[in-house]
């Protein structure tokens, strides 16, 4: 990442890094994501293929496998999938935001079929971690197909970042698929840049960054690949139900005492580092 690139995301909360990714780098995860979708693949350990609300209920009756399935949750086991968290030029970005211990914490696939509903409202992913510093979080979100305005694309509110958690809810919709939260009194914010991505564009964000999307007004689908990153050196707030928490990999460096990865050991007592500059 260059200087101007770590000062954008500094400043906005967000960076997009243009055409991090290949044709041919992002081939194999397509076809995957088909592959699971139309059954021909099992799904992978821990892995879960989400039906839009708007299928699962009856609501809409859909003409193909593609147009029912919402994303592709935890693919962190899948061989083929995993190659994305794992890539070294990925991680290289990721590096210069949470160090050099790297862990993954949550993986993706985004399908976003036409004919839904399949919103998500403004919200904050650190709401879904319950450990910190949130400056040794960031999400990395790939476009494998071109993402516009109509099929739906990620808006953020730039410099929200430098806020707080705010309390989050179900919106009042009719049909929201599980886990779609929003920020409390948030809206649409008048503030909102909508982030219109070309195949292998890459946008890198802060944890705590009002971010959502719309719906999918096109005929196609709106398919991305995400994985959120942590440095090892993260840890638990005081009181945070871990219970429910999803398995998380070293990805590079090591796990460190008291982090997220050894959490009943000694904490760290050193301070998070600022996001290099170099």
């Amino acid at each position: 990442m260059t200087p101007e690139q770590h000062a954008t995301y500094r400043k906005s909360g967000y960076v997009v890094i243009p055409k991090l990714f290949t044709p041919a780098e992002m081939k194999p995860w397509l076809e995957r994501l088909s592959g699971l979708i139309r059954g021909e693949i099992a799904p992978s350990e821990g892995m879960l293929v989400m039906r839009d609300v708007m299928v699962a209920k009856g609501v809409v009756q859909p003409e193909r496998p593609e147009d029912a399935i919402a994303k592709v949750q935890d693919f962190d086991s899948d061989p083929v999938l995993r190659t994305y968290s794992e890539h070294p030029r990925l991680l290289a970005h990721v590096e210069g935001i949470v160090g050099e211990d790297i862990a993954a914490i949550h993986c993706m696939l985004i399908n976003k079929p036409p004919g839904v509903d399949g919103r998500h409202p403004f919200h904050q992913d650190l709401l879904y971690f319950p450990f910190g510093p949130a400056s040794r979080i960031v999400a990395s979100w790939t476009a494998l197909e071109p993402i516009s305005r109509e099929r739906g694309c990620l808006s953020v509110v730039p410099g929200s970042h430098r806020g707080e958690l705010l309390p989050h809810k179900n919106p009042d919709w009719d049909y929201v698929n599980g886990g779609y939260f929003g920020a409390v009194g948030v809206g649409a914010h008048p503030d909102r840049v909508h982030l219109e991505m070309d195949p292998g564009d890459t946008v890198l964000f802060h944890p705590i960054l009002l971010h959502g999307s719309g719906r999918n007004l096109s005929k196609g689908y709106r398919r991305a690949i995400s994985t959120h990153f942590a440095s090892s050196a993260c840890r638990y707030r005081d009181g945070a139900d871990t219970s429910g928490n999803r398995r998380y990999r070293m990805i590079r460096g090591r796990s460190t005492p008291g982090g997220i990865l050894e959490p009943d050991a000694e904490a760290p007592t050193e301070p998070a580092p600022e996001p290099s500059t170099d």
